[in-house]
């Protein structure tokens, strides 16, 4: 068992999905776990679950996409805490599925204004606490899109490759200071974010939302889909000093699916119906 026992953990998205299930692992491994979410109901219920299986958590309201919400957040957990330990980037929107030759300005800034200029906007202002600190962990949430981009997410593609890039960036210029920065790329994952996009997906293909799902799970290796679970334990890893000579990587947990190379038909693309 991977022990965390005092760390102060930061989990961005963490009332929901991929977020909750990471804040979940490292409640469970002793962690003091501080859910950032811009969804207060559903963080309120996070909440109230982690405490109710007597873990130690509090909540904080937090838009990423906002500078000064993300500085607020960090002079509250450094006025609280003293320091943060752990930062795990969760949050984060699903992309409309649309070609590209018709993705609008609108949903351009949508998708990178959540997955790329939040993740950004986190690890810079809690990186200058953990500086101070000469000691962190950083792991940000990306995606298998980050390497093999999928057709008709352009937004989204791009947005989880730049996650990589910036991930690598601070892990250079962060590890004389002690700081170890990764990411978990997540393969299909049981969770709201799919349930948004299998439909999207199947509308393509002209087949059910059933079947689509069908159809990702059968391509899949180790043949099914993935749980919040499953990322939870790699962001774990990477979290604790398991992995303390590691940092600037890509850990990718897919079940062993390499990609998504299907091509759309060509009355898709040209914005006609399937």
């Amino acid at each position: 068992m991977v022990d965390l026992k005092g760390s102060v953990a930061v989990v961005t998205g963490g009332a929901q999905g991929i977020g909750l299930g990471v804040s979940e692992a490292l409640a469970d491994a002793g962690c003091h776990v501080l859910i950032a979410d811009s969804n207060q109901s559903r963080m309120s219920e996070a909440g109230a679950k982690l405490r109710g299986r007597g873990h130690s958590c509090e909540e904080l309201p937090l838009d990423v996409t906002q500078e000064e919400s993300v500085r607020s957040m960090v002079r509250s957990v450094k006025a609280r805490h003293g320091r943060i330990d752990i930062l795990v980037c969760s949050a984060g929107v699903a992309a409309n599925v649309v070609p590209s030759v018709r993705l609008s300005i609108q949903e351009w800034d949508r998708v990178l204004n959540v997955n790329l200029l939040g993740v950004f906007l986190c690890c810079r202002e809690v990186a200058s606490l953990m500086i101070e600190q000469e000691s962190g962990r950083i792991v940000n949430i990306a995606s298998l899109n980050s390497v093999s981009p999928a057709a008709l997410t352009m937004a989204y593609n791009v947005a989880k490759a730049g996650v990589m890039s910036l991930t690598q960036t601070f892990a250079v210029e962060l590890a004389p200071f002690g700081i170890r920065v990764n990411a978990v790329s997540p393969g299909p994952t049981e969770t709201v974010f799919h349930d948004t996009v299998m439909p999207q997906r199947a509308a393509t293909l002209g087949i059910t939302r059933e079947q689509m799902v069908e159809k990702v799970r059968a391509a899949i290796p180790l043949g099914r889909w993935g749980k919040p679970a499953d990322i939870a334990k790699a962001v774990l890893f990477l979290a604790s000093d398991q992995s303390d000579w590691i940092t600037g990587q890509n850990l990718i947990v897919a079940g062993g699916l390499a990609g998504v190379a299907a091509v759309p038909p060509k009355e898709v693309v040209r914005g006609r119906p399937a």
